[in-house]
């Protein structure tokens, strides 16, 4: 693998850990302390006398926003050989999709490998010298975010290669309770869905690397797994209501209150067919096209009076994406009782409220066989597609999005980490 001097990763590393502000406040409540915190804590004693690979980016900071390569690299105890990131690269700046390449840091000469480039999965020159694999990554707890998957090809190969994986655990902002969404099939298995769960899973990426190592999901065998747990997060907790900083982790996931809006409207803007901000401000916050009356169908969508949420009528002009440079026009989600919502389901409410008014503009027909493949692999089935579009009517769904949920959860529960 050919790899480039790496010039566009510091100023960063090497920073010093001093030169950063203590951001912990004393509020009088318990700082959620991630995995990397806890492991900090502990002078990295669990790393100490091993060679370490690092699959980290720009999400993995400590509590005082320190990058976890330089916490890493000033710590007698630990001995950083490589670091490996995942799609949208080390500093997350890479767009979706873009294949990223590996590169050499001049000033330590450590190796940063692209686990989206040639290969997904690390490979043997990746691993050269390696005793341990140190995962540090936020995930947003949605199926089809591609960390995940991630997260159990490195599982696989620390399997394959009788290396010791170490998970440092981190929060899942849609919290530890919500479930929604239909199991994948395995029939629809690919790197945006690679294991039989659903799109809004409930369990922290610690939790979630268990139940795949204990499930039999891993070929060819289970990995030796360690998990640091953080420290005082509960279930209920969401990220957007905690005392920490927010970090985002892809560059269409500006806030912790992102994810929420990535369920209810990310599979619908796989067709290509309408807007849902992504390449405006607010990403995954509407659904629009040119076409649209956004009173029309803002007056429609209310009076389905969906519980937790409304809607209010927006134009705009995308920078880039679907309809950039032209106007488009539909609704924005606006919250008012996330508890009470079901996400995922807002976007086929849409679609019905849509194809009737607009009957000669069905998104089914409008899509590329592409974009309704992705569609499909982003529901991680195409029954769901196949019912809906005979009727278009959201309720068709229900029976299909909640069968798998009570059944999960149970199954998931004897990977909990927190109550």
């Amino acid at each position: 693998m050919k790899l480039r001097n790496l010039t566009f990763l510091l100023p960063l590393i090497f920073a010093g850990c001093t030169t950063v502000p203590n951001l912990v406040k004393n509020t009088g409540e318990k700082p959620i302390l991630s995995g990397l915190d806890v492991l900090g804590r502990e002078n990295y004693l669990k790393l100490k006398g091993k060679k370490v690979g690092l699959i980290t980016n720009q999400t993995g900071v400590d509590q005082n926003l320190i990058q976890n390569v330089d916490l890493f690299l000033a710590s007698p105890n630990v001995d950083l050989i490589a670091v490996m990131s995942p799609e949208h690269g080390f500093r997350g700046t890479v767009s979706a999709g873009e294949k990223i390449h590996s590169l050499i840091d001049r000033k330590t000469g450590i190796p940063y490998f692209s686990l989206y480039g040639k290969s997904k999965k690390p490979t043997k020159e990746m691993l050269q010298g390696i005793d341990v694999l140190v995962f540090d990554i936020q995930a947003i707890g949605v199926r089809s975010y591609t960390y995940i998957s991630t997260l159990g090809l490195v599982m696989e190969t620390a399997a394959e290669n009788n290396i010791e994986l170490v998970v440092l655990d981190r929060p899942n902002p849609l919290g530890g309770l919500r479930v929604e969404g239909n199991n994948l099939d395995p029939k629809y298995k690919s790197f945006i869905g690679m294991y039989p769960i659903p799109y809004v899973y409930g369990l922290t990426i610690g939790e979630l690397a268990l139940m795949i190592n204990e499930s039999n999901w891993l070929e060819p065998r289970p990995c030796h797994l360690t998990v640091i747990k953080m420290e005082n997060w509960k279930r209920e907790t969401l990220c957007m209501d905690m005392k920490m900083e927010w970090v985002p982790p892809s560059p269409h996931i500006p806030t912790p209150a992102t994810p929420f809006y990535v369920v209810s409207t990310g599979i619908l803007g796989e067709l290509g067919v309408f807007s849902n901000g992504v390449g405006y401000t607010n990403p995954f916050h509407t659904i629009a096209a040119p076409w649209i009356d956004e009173n029309e169908i803002t007056v429609r969508m209310n009076e389905l009076n969906l519980p937790g949420v409304v809607f209010r009528p927006v134009s705009y002009k995308p920078y880039y994406g679907p309809y950039e440079g032209k106007d488009v026009h539909g609704v924005q989600i606006h919250f008012l009782d996330r508890k009470k919502v079901n996400l995922i389901s807002l976007q086929f409410y849409f679609l019905e409220i849509h194809q009737h008014i607009y009957p000669n503009k069905n998104p089914f027909q409008i899509a590329s066989e592409n974009q309704i493949n992705m569609f499909d692999k982003a529901l991680g089935t195409d029954e769901i597609r196949k019912i809906f579009s005979r009727r278009f009517k959201a309720n068709d769904l229900n029976g299909l999005f909640f069968k798998d949920v009570n059944k999960f959860r149970e199954s998931a529960r004897k990977y909990y980490l927190y109550e």
